[in-house]
């Protein structure tokens, strides 16, 4: 017996190669066969985390841009569409990369996790509401291992503001406030003219599910993140960053409603800042703190919250791009962006319990651990989409209190039914298509083109579960 339990002993580490995959779970000696998607912008920078592994498959849509990553993983096989690779490829894969725009990540990731690979998908996790709902439930149906590239949940800085606040260092908290120095970025743009696409981009396939509109160069590369069809602007690009800490430490869950301001809002790019204040239902209180319904404000585009009182005289709030402060009934806590150097008001340095996982690998790497790990003793990553995903809703709420605020309501949100319940059913909006002004001998003139009315009620269910485009389909929610 004692040979025999030897001889177990050793297959548990024993390479694949000898034993045989069994789908879905990589042994902890083997390497993992990872698919990169999305790879020439901040999908680089996550590959580079993953290059202990086999990296078999590259794809992007534009072949110039992502030029350098294909050349620095020359024996990776190349594909302009994701799903010829993985009509080739995914079967050979354990696991994908996903670094698109924002409105391919639910498609490209839905379909891999239907296949029972496991998902890393860069920040923010989908377009819309449906989609991470979607995302979430695939991940535990499946049981595969998961990751939001939202860095900083796996960083000292959030494990701190989490245990300082469930320790009750700063007391109950019912307010909030956030903001990033984003958009860097053109926003409050009206639609350009068409022009050519380049020959090394496929400019169908970076539109995918999206409504079809020409190419412009304001698109592509980078600024995609200002234009609603395929971003969620300031907003989705920072706040799964910089509210993940308070989403997190305050178990926020859905939201009970909504409002939304901003600078000029026009139909298809996000406005130049945006204000937002999230109202939460109190929550089940922790041994040493309570949770009370809590505001929660965001701001961007410059915006900034008022200082609090008795902050120190020429502190500057922006850290790292940005900044959350939560006002307790015992101590005001301020961290940066991603977490980053929590403090309190007060001067005071906590010595609350360590009571977080500490994640002593990358973000990325900390993905891998849990992908080589069973389902049944898999530790989960600190953005799984158990978790991101509810975050990504919160976040994409943000988007439909922009872009519904002509409605001049605060609106209400059934969060398990994923639907507004303040709407009225005959309400419509216009959004402004172009500003139209301009200064002719000295004298202004106002000249705003709009959308003709539209049902509010069919434009808010629009965004929160979008209608694909032809040929384009996301799989059924499970049961």
């Amino acid at each position: 017996m004692k040979a025999g339990g030897v001889a177990v002993a050793g297959l548990v580490i024993a390479p694949n190669a000898i034993l045989g995959k069994k789908k879905g779970h990589v042994a902890p000696s083997d390497k993992m066969n990872i698919l990169g998607i999305g790879i020439g912008g901040r999908g680089a920078s996550d590959l580079s985390e993953m290059e202990s592994e086999n990296l078999i498959g590259l794809c992007d849509v534009d072949w110039k841009y992502a030029g350098h990553i294909f050349e620095k993983y020359p024996t990776a096989k190349r594909y302009k569409d994701y799903r010829k690779m993985f009509d080739e490829m995914l079967k050979d894969a354990d696991g994908i990369m996903v670094g698109t725009a924002d409105h391919t990540h639910a498609i490209i990731s839905a379909e891999a996790l239907t296949a029972g690979k496991h998902v890393y998908c860069e920040k923010p996790l989908t377009h819309s509401v449906y989609e991470a709902r979607l995302l979430a439930t695939l991940a535990k149906k499946y049981k595969v291992a998961t990751q939001m590239g939202n860095q900083g949940s796996s960083g000292e800085g959030t494990r701190k503001v989490c245990e300082w606040i469930w320790n009750g260092e700063i007391g109950d908290i019912k307010r909030v406030e956030a903001f990033t120095d984003r958009p860097i970025w053109p926003q409050g743009l009206s639609r350009p003219e068409g022009e050519p696409a380049p020959d090394t981009l496929d400019w169908d396939l970076f539109i995918g599910p999206a409504k079809y509109r020409d190419y412009n160069r304001i698109y592509h590369p980078w600024n995609w993140r200002g234009w609603w069809d395929f971003g969620t602007g300031a907003l989705g690009d920072m706040a799964c960053h910089i509210l993940q800490p308070a989403f997190t430490a305050l178990n926020l869950g859905y939201p009970s409603s909504i409002q939304g301001s901003s600078t000029q809002l026009l139909t298809d790019c996000a406005p130049n800042a945006q204000a937002l204040k999230y109202t939460f239902p109190a929550r089940e209180n922790m041994a040493k703190v309570a949770f009370p319904e809590v505001e929660v404000y965001w701001y961007d585009g410059g915006i900034m919250p008022m200082r609090p009182a008795n902050l120190q005289v020429g502190k500057n709030l922006n850290d790292s791009g940005g900044c959350v402060i939560f006002y307790g009934t015992k101590d005001t806590l301020i961290c940066g962006c991603y977490g980053v150097n929590p403090y309190l008001l007060s001067g005071r340095v906590p010595n609350a319990p360590k009571v977080c996982r500490e994640v002593t690998l990358s973000h990325q790497k900390d993905w891998i651990r849990a992908c080589k790990e069973s389902p049944e003793n898999r530790v989960e990553t600190a953005s799984c989409f158990a978790v991101s995903g509810p975050l990504t809703e919160m976040v994409d709420m943000g988007v439909l209190g922009i872009r519904l605020q002509s409605l001049n309501q605060v609106l209400e949100w059934d969060g398990p039914k994923m639907q507004f319940t303040n709407i009225d059913p005959n309400a419509s909006i216009r959004i402004c298509i172009k500003d139209g002004f301009n200064i002719k001998d000295g004298h202004p003139t106002f000249n705003k083109s709009w959308t003709e009315p539209q049902n509010a009620l069919a434009f808010a269910n629009e965004l929160i579960k979008h209608t694909y485009r032809d040929g384009w389909k996301l799989p059924d929610m499970p049961v």
